[in-house]
């Protein structure tokens, strides 16, 4: 025999926290993804809900608890891999997914590093909310790449874009237009009053009176493969050195 049904005040306490669950599990600007942990965790306490309340056959009640916590771990699995393989601020791909990644490139491949200038100035002059509204910003632009592209957040203010089966010559002009497209765009800084919402905030970005904005720049430096780089780690540091090269030159640039 199964356990009794619950009482009235415990079932009241699993009708709330199912509730709060599945409002913290479900998607809403600004976040538009759901983290596995919430999901999983909604989904057990229904299925506990479902086997305490309206099951009767003991195997059925079996069933459902078993669900419940395979629920639970698979979410959990979910949950480690997502932090340590996706950043947290951007929502990108990690350092970590990156490196995984470039095991398997095949041998063509071209790839990308991208620094934001002048970032130190921008958390020292606006402080690091507004630094943060900037990297988010440029990895924003940087997923929409085109042309097989990847992006991944390297760290700090470095991303990486990955293109794999293709040449240097192929993935130049998406790359060229990425960083024109991040030059181009006026950033809005966030107010304390400013909604979250993001169709409310594109209204107030309309009154630019309203806010101040912010241009951001990014340097490029792009390598592929050849006779001296023959491994993919060999050419993200010769993707590396160009970058360095494009901020000598005068930043907001791409250089080979």
């Amino acid at each position: 025999m199964r356990s009794p049904p619950m009482p009235l005040a415990g079932r009241l306490l699993f009708v709330a926290a199912l509730i709060a669950a599945t409002w913290r599990a479900w998607p809403r600007p600004p976040r538009t993804h759901t983290r596995p942990l919430d999901t999983g965790l909604a989904g057990a306490l229904m299925a506990f809900f479902i086997a305490c309340e309206w099951v009767t056959a003991l195997s059925a009640f079996n069933a459902f608890m078993a669900a419940a916590g395979a629920i639970m771990l698979v979410s959990l699995l979910q949950e480690s891999h997502r932090l340590a393989f996706r950043d947290e601020l951007t929502g990108l791909p990690s350092r970590r997914a990156l490196e995984e990644r470039l095991h398997g490139l095949g041998p063509a491949h071209a790839i990308a590093m991208v620094d934001v200038d002048h970032f130190k100035k921008f958390n020292d002059t606006h402080g690091h909310d507004i630094g943060d509204q900037v990297l988010k910003l440029v990895a924003a632009r940087l997923a929409e790449i085109q042309g097989g592209g990847r992006a991944y957040r390297y760290g700090g203010e470095e991303f990486c874009l990955l293109f794999d089966g293709c040449t240097l010559a192929e993935t130049l002009p998406h790359i060229e237009k990425i960083r024109a497209d991040i030059a181009a765009y006026q950033m809005a800084v966030r107010r304390d009053d400013r909604p979250n919402d993001p169709e409310a905030g594109t209204k107030l970005r309309s009154l630019r009176s309203a806010e101040k904005t912010l241009s951001v720049t990014v340097s490029i430096g792009i390598a592929e493969p050849d006779d001296v780089l023959s491994t993919p780690a060999g050419v993200l540091r010769a993707a590396d050195k160009a970058l360095y090269r494009a901020k000598e030159a005068g930043r907001n640039r791409v250089s080979r």
